[in-house]
């Protein structure tokens, strides 16, 4: 077991990167692309996609990568919109007592007009080696979402691109760069893709798609193309709550199931008994 956990976290030692994301977080990051299928989640991919949060929201997710308890991934995010532009704030946990990552991120955005949005986020990152090492840092990260037509929308996003070093070492976070797009097909159907170039790595390309099938219930599946995974995830929403469940699949390291909680504290408790089930 410990095997697989070290081969997972050789990698982030040696060159650096940003705090590992979750085999699904294409999962978590989808909707960002979306004016009709966003949650808080969304803008932990491009915080632009926070100035479209019109509730206070949050929400947490954990993952067993990999099915190791020593890779396990943990996230939580909350949203609070204002009359000045959206906040945004951000945990993210990985690993075990050996050899663990961690990031606090706070994030800012607003719309800019009608047709433009944009946003910021800020974090400490830092890992730990017991007995051996620790380091952190500071770095930031910019995103902007043009609404090309009411379901047509189109963004950037910049992860890192100057800074992020430590200071115990010479190590320094990767920088990442990513151009998405989304279109609201109809209110059940959403298409996405996003195209991400990090810093000595091939370019990956990200495409998924959400079906509503009711009010309640949608899916989500997609697939990353530099690792060919593929995730899938089912969501049930009931009063101001929604749940799901998800999963991804490595060709090589196998199955990676994830749980998902969004609370929105503005969303009335009762479900009116109209509501088409």
């Amino acid at each position: 077991m410990y095997t697989m956990a070290l081969l997972c976290i050789v990698p982030a030692i040696t060159k650096a990167q940003s705090l590992r994301q979750p085999v699904s977080a294409i999962y978590l990051g989808q909707a960002s692309y979306s004016t009709q299928f966003g949650d808080v989640f969304s803008y932990l991919n491009n915080q632009a996609a926070l100035a479209q949060i019109k509730n206070t929201t949050t929400g947490v997710y954990g993952e067993r990568r990999f099915l190791l308890s020593a890779t396990s991934l943990y996230t939580i995010a909350a949203a609070i919109p204002t009359k000045n532009g959206n906040f945004g704030v951000s945990i993210k946990y990985s690993g075990f007592k050996n050899f663990n990552e961690s990031q606090i991120g706070l994030a800012y955005a607003r719309s800019l007009g009608d047709k433009v949005d944009v946003g910021i986020q800020f974090n400490y990152y830092g890992y730990k080696v017991p007995a051996y090492k620790s380091a952190s840092t500071v770095d930031f990260e910019i995103g902007a979402i043009v609404h090309l037509t009411d379901k047509l929308n189109m963004g950037v996003h910049v992860y890192n691109p100057v800074g992020g070093k430590f200071s115990t070492s010479n190590e320094k976070l990767t920088a990442a760069y990513k151009i998405g797009m989304g279109y609201d097909v109809s209110e059940n159907f959403y298409l996405s893709t996003e195209i991400i170039k990090e810093e000595n790595f091939p370019v990956d390309v990200h495409t998924g798609v959400q079906y509503q099938f009711v009010r309640k219930f949608f899916a989500r599946v997609g697939i990353s193309s530099a690792t060919s995974t593929g995730y899938a995830g089912f969501g049930v929403s009931w009063s101001n709550f929604r749940l799901d469940v998800t999963g991804s699949y490595h060709p090589q390291l196998g199955l990676s199931p994830g749980l998902l909680l969004i609370m929105d504290f503005n969303k009335p408790v009762a479900v009116a008994s109209t509501e088409s089930l």
